[in-house]
C-alpha cells in the first residue's frame, strides 16, 4: 500500500509530463482551488452590484462598477472577496503549473490567470490586471479562453483610459475573429462603452443593439436596451427610443424591477403633452404609483408626478408630490437633490428668497462638490445670502419700530395676549409630557395595580380588578368625564385640562418670565436717537434689499417697493440720492414712464452737482467720468501704498457715504480699517474690521473682516515686548514729529548712500509712519544691538553728513509690536532708554 501512495505522488510530480500528472493537477486545479476562487469572486461581484447606484437622469454605463478615486495603501483590498480570489488564482499557478520545455501541460493554468486578471480587474488595479490578460495572449495563444482574455484586455485598456486603442482592437476583433456568441455580446458592448467614453453617442448604438440581441444574461439585455433608449433620447430620435424602452417593457419579470420602473418613466416623458394626451399621462403615472411592485421607486415615480403637474403650472400639486418625493425611502440622494432644487425654485419664483435658501443649503448637501450642479447651486445660493441676511434685519426692526410707536395700553395689550398664547403652548406641551410618562409607566407595570411594583406571572390586565381600577381613575385624571364618542380627545379642553396639577402650573405663571408681559414692556426702546438709529438700520437694509431685487434678481417691483420705502422714512443725506436715482432706473425697467421722469427732475434741481444728476443729463459722461467709484478708490488706495493714512481715513470715509450702496463701499470701509489700524493701532483696527464684518457680512471684504477678527487678531493680541536678547535681527530707529517730514527724507537719503559706500548691501531704510504725530527714520537688518549702535556711531562721526540726532535700537519683533499697539513709550521706559 505504502509503494503504492509513494508511485502515485512520484507519479503526480510537476516536473513530470506523465498522463497521470496532467491530469491530476488539472483536476485539482480546476474543482478545488480555482472553483473556490471563482466563488469567492462571484460573491465579491454580487456585493458590488448590491452597493452600487445607477444615476437615471446620465446615460448609464456599460458595466455597473463604480471606479474609486480612492488610492489604496499596498497590501489592502476594495473587497476581500476579490482578494481570496487572487490568491487562489496564484496558488493555483504555484502548485498546478506544468511549464516543461517551455511549453504549458496544464490545460487549467490558463483559467487561473484568467481568474488572477479579473480579481484584480475588480479590486481596481487594472494595470496588474492587464499584465495577467496579456500573459495568457502571450504565452497560450491556443488557449480555449484567448477570446475572453482579449475581451478582458480591452476592458482594462478603457478603464485606464485607452479608449482609441479598446475600439482599434475589438472593432479588429469583431472582424476577423470566429467569437462565441457571448463573447461577441460581450466584445460589442465594451465597444459601445468605449464610444460613450470618447463622447461618440451615435457610433455606440450599433453594438450596443447588437449586445443587447445577442447575450443570454437577462440583466444585461434589459441594461443595454435600456442605456440604448437614452443614447436615441440624446440623439433625439423618439421613435427609436421608445421601441428600446419597449423591449426593456417587455422583459418584465426577467430583469430587475428599477430597469422596467424607468422605462416607463422614459417614454412618459417623450409623451408629447397635448391636450388630449394629458390625461392619459396623468393616469400611467398614478397606475406606476399605485402598482404595490413599485413601492421601493415610489421615490422617482412622484418625482415624475411632481414633474408633470409642475409643467402644467399647478404648483401647489407639484409642491406636494415633491415633498412625497423626499419622504419616500430613498438611497437616491441625487433624486433628493433634484426635489430640494426644484423645491428651491419655485419658492425663488416666488419671491420667497429665504425659504429657497434653505432648499438650496438642503440640495448642496445631497450634492458631491466637485460637479457642476453643485457649483451652479452654490453660486445661486451665495446670490441669496444678501437678501435673506436684510430681509431678516428688516423684519427684526420693522416689528420693533411698529410696537415702539405702539400707545403704552396697546403695547400691554399685545403682549398680555403674546404670552397668554405662550402659556396654553407651555401647558398643552407639559400635558403631552405628563400624559407620555403616565401612559409609560401605566403600561411598564406587572399588572399588580401598583406602578413600579413587578409581579411574576403573566396576568391578563382586564382579568385584574385591581389594575383595571387603577386604569379608570388614570384616564379619568387625564381626560375628565368623557362620553363614549367618537373624536373624544379633541372634546372639550377644559375637562382634559382640569386633572393638571393647578399649584405647579401657578408657580410656573410666577416664576417664569417669559410669561410675564412686563419682561417684554421693559426691553422695548424708548430714547429717540436709538429710535432714529434703528429707523436708519431699517432703511440702510431696504435700500440694500433695493438694489439687490433688481440688479441680481430683475425683481423689479420688489426693488420699488423697497426703495419707496427707504425715501418714505426719513433716511439719511447719504442714502436720498442713490435711492432717487435707482427708484428712476427701476421705474424705466417697469414702464413707469411719468414717475421715472418725475424722479429725474427732482434730482436734477435739487442735486445739481451730484455725479446722479451728470449721468442723468449726460449718460456718456460716466464712461468719460475719471470720478467713477473704482478709479477714486484706485486713488485711495495708492494714498495707502504710500503711507498717507490719515488722508486714506477721510477720504474713504467721504467715498463711502457719497457711494452708498454701490459694491465698491465695502472695499472702502476695509481699506480705512486697514489705514487705522497702521496709523492708530490694533483697536481701531479691530473697530474697523468690527464695522466691515457686521454692515457687510455677506461680501467678500466683510467675510475677510470676519475672518480676520476670528484668526489673525488674537494672534497679535498681546502687546508685552519680548526680550532684545534673544533676537537676531534688530533695526535703528530715528523718531520724527510730523512737521519734519521732510528732515527725515533728507536722513534716509543720507543713510542710503552711506550704506552704498559702506557695500551694505543687506541693510536698508525706510520712512515708516507711526501715528497721527511721528515717522520714523528706519535702518533695517542689523544682526545685533551693538551693529546697530556702532553704526550710529559711525553716522554721527561722519564728516560728510555728521547726524546728531537721538536714535533707539529695537529688535524686529519689539518693533512690529510696537507698530501694531503704538506703545513705543512704554519699550523706551521699561527696556532700552534712548541713546
Amino acid at each position: 500500500m505504502l509503494l503504492l501512495l509513494a508511485a502515485c505522488v512520484i507519479g503526480c510530480s510537476r516536473k513530470k509530463n506523465t498522463f497521470i500528472s496532467r491530469n491530476w493537477h488539472a483536476v485539482t486545479a480546476e474543482y478545488n482551488t480555482l472553483f473556490n476562487g471563482n466563488m469567492a469572486l462571484e460573491l465579491g461581484k454580487e456585493e458590488l452590484n448590491q452597493t452600487y447606484r445607477d444615476n437615471y437622469w446620465d446615460i448609464l454605463p456599460v458595466e455597473r462598477m463604480q471606479v474609486s478615486e480612492t488610492v489604496l495603501a499596498p497590501g489592502t483590498s476594495i473587497n476581500p472577496n476579490f482578494e481570496v480570489a487572487e490568491e487562489k488564482a496564484v496558488k493555483a499557478i504555484q502548485r498546478h503549473s506544468m511549464l516543461l520545455d517551455g511549453s504549458e501541460k496544464n490545460p487549467q493554468i490558463d483559467e487561473a490567470y484568467l481568474l488572477l486578471g479579473k480579481a484584480r480587474y475588480y479590486d481596481q488595479r487594472f494595470v496588474p490586471a492587464l499584465e495577467a490578460f496579456n500573459y495568457i495572449l502571450h504565452k497560450y495563444p491556443l488557449s480555449n479562453t484567448i477570446n475572453e482574455a482579449k475581451i478582458w484586455r480591452e476592458k482594462s485598456n478603457i478603464r485606464l483610459e485607452f479608449n482609441e486603442l479598446a475600439i482599434k482592437n475589438l472593432k479588429k476583433m469583431l472582424k476577423n475573429e470566429k467569437l462565441e456568441k457571448e463573447n461577441r455580446a460581450n466584445a460589442n458592448a465594451m465597444l459601445a462603452e468605449a464610444y460613450l467614453n470618447i463622447g461618440a453617442r451615435d457610433s455606440a448604438v450599433a453594438p450596443l443593439k447588437k449586445a443587447a440581441k445577442l447575450t443570454d444574461n437577462k440583466d444585461e439585455e434589459g441594461r443595454y436596451w435600456f442605456i440604448t433608449g437614452q443614447l436615441y433620447d440624446r440623439l433625439e430620435q423618439r421613435d427609436s427610443s421608445n421601441y428600446a424602452y419597449s423591449q426593456v417593457i417587455d422583459l418584465n419579470r426577467k430583469i430587475p424591477r428599477i430597469y422596467l420602473v424607468n422605462a416607463k418613466i422614459a417614454q412618459i416623458r417623450n409623451t408629447d403633452l397635448s391636450p388630449e394626451k394629458k390625461a392619459v399621462v396623468l393616469e400611467q403615472l398614478l397606475d406606476l404609483s399605485g402598482d404595490r411592485e413599485n413601492r421601493p421607486y415610489l421615490d422617482q415615480i412622484y418625482f415624475e408626478l411632481a414633474e408633470f403637474h409642475y409643467q402644467q403650472d399647478s404648483i401647489n400639486l407639484a409642491m406636494d408630490y415633491y415633498n412625497r418625493s423626499l419622504a419616500s425611502p430613498s438611497e437616491n440622494a441625487y433624486l433628493q437633490s433634484l426635489d430640494y432644487e426644484s423645491l428651491g425654485n419655485i419658492n425663488f419664483d416666488a419671491a420667497n428668497y429665504e425659504i429657497a435658501g434653505a432648499y438650496y443649503d438642503s440640495t448642496l448637501q445631497k450634492l458631491a462638490q466637485n460637479t457642476r450642479e453643485y457649483r451652479l447651486i452654490k453660486k445661486k445660493r451665495d446670490n441669496l445670502g444678501d437678501v435673506i441676511y436684510y430681509e431678516n434685519l428688516s423684519r427684526e426692526l420693522d416689528s420693533v419700530l411698529i410696537i415702539a410707536k405702539l400707545p403704552e395700553e396697546e403695547q400691554r395689550e399685545f403682549f398680555t395676549a403674546y404670552t397668554a398664547e405662550l402659556r396654553e403652548r407651555m401647558e398643552s406641551e407639559a400635558g403631552k409630557e405628563e400624559q407620555a410618562q403616565n401612559a409609560q409607566n401605566y403600561f411598564e407595570t406587572k399588572r399588580t395595580g401598583l406602578p413600579g411594583v413587578p409581579t411574576p406571572g403573566n396576568t391578563f390586565y382586564f382579568y385584574n380588578p385591581t389594575t383595571v381600577a387603577y386604569g379608570k381613575q388614570e384616564f379619568f385624571r387625564l381626560w375628565g368625564n368623557r362620553e363614549l364618542a367618537d373624536n373624544w380627545r379633541t372634546g372639550s379642553r377644559m375637562a382634559a385640562t382640569a386633572g393638571l396639577d393647578s399649584i405647579g402650573r401657578n408657580e410656573l405663571a410666577e416664576n417664569d418670565p417669559r410669561l410675564d408681559p412686563e419682561t417684554y414692556l421693559k426691553r422695548i426702546p424708548k430714547d429717540p436717537a436709538l429710535l432714529d438709529s434703528l429707523v436708519q438700520e431699517r432703511n440702510f437694509a431696504n435700500y440694500q434689499l433695493g438694489l439687490i431685487y433688481r440688479e441680481k434678481f430683475k425683481e423689479n417691483g420688489l426693488a420699488a417697493e423697497k426703495l419707496e420705502s427707504v425715501l418714505a422714512n426719513d433716511p439719511e443725506e447719504r442714502l436720498v440720492i442713490p435711492s432717487m436715482y435707482n427708484l428712476y432706473k427701476t421705474y424705466i425697467e417697469l414702464g413707469e414712464l411719468a414717475k421715472a421722469q418725475s424722479l429725474k427732475n427732482d434730482i436734477i434741481f435739487r442735486f445739481p452737482d451730484s455725479r446722479y444728476a451728470a449721468i442723468l443729463q449726460d449718460p456718456k459722461s460716466l464712461l468719460q467720468d475719471e470720478n467713477n467709484p473704482t478709479a477714486l478708490y484706485e486713488e485711495v488706495y495708492q494714498l495707502y501704498e504710500d503711507q498717507q493714512y490719515a488722508e486714506v481715513i477721510e477720504r474713504a470715509g467721504g467715498l463711502a457715504s457719497e457711494f452708498a450702496g454701490d459694491e465698491i463701499v465695502p472695499k472702502l470701509e476695509l481699506l480705512k480699517a486697514m489705514a487705522q489700524g497702521r496709523l492708530l493701532g490694533v483697536e481701531s483696527y479691530k473697530e474697523g474690521l468690527n464695522y466691515v464684518a457686521l454692515n457687510y457680512p455677506q461680501s467678500l471684504e466683510g467675510i475677510k473682516a470676519q475672518e480676520i477678527l476670528q484668526t489673525a487678531l488674537p494672534t497679535i493680541a498681546n502687546p508685552v515686548f519680548k526680550n532684545d536678547s534673544l533676537a537676531s535681527s534688530f533695526k535703528l530707529v530715528f523718531p520724527f514729529e510730523i512737521t519734519e517730514k521732510s528732515k527725515a527724507e533728507e536722513l534716509k537719503k543720507i543713510i542710503t548712500n552711506s550704506l552704498e559706500k559702506l557695500n551694505y548691501s543687506e541693510i536698508k531704510a525706510s520712512v515708516d509712519v507711526y501715528g497721527p504725530q511721528q515717522i520714523f527714520v528706519v535702518v533695517h537688518n542689523f544682526r545685533s544691538p551693538e551693529n546697530a549702535l556702532g553704526y550710529a556711531e559711525l553716522l554721527e562721526k561722519s564728516k560728510e553728513n555728521k547726524v546728531t540726532r537721538k536714535s533707539f535700537y529695537i529688535s524686529a519683533e519689539n518693533y512690529r509690536i510696537a507698530q501694531i499697539h503704538k506703545n513705543i513709550d512704554t519699550y523706551l521706559e521699561t527696556l532700552n532708554p534712548p541713546q
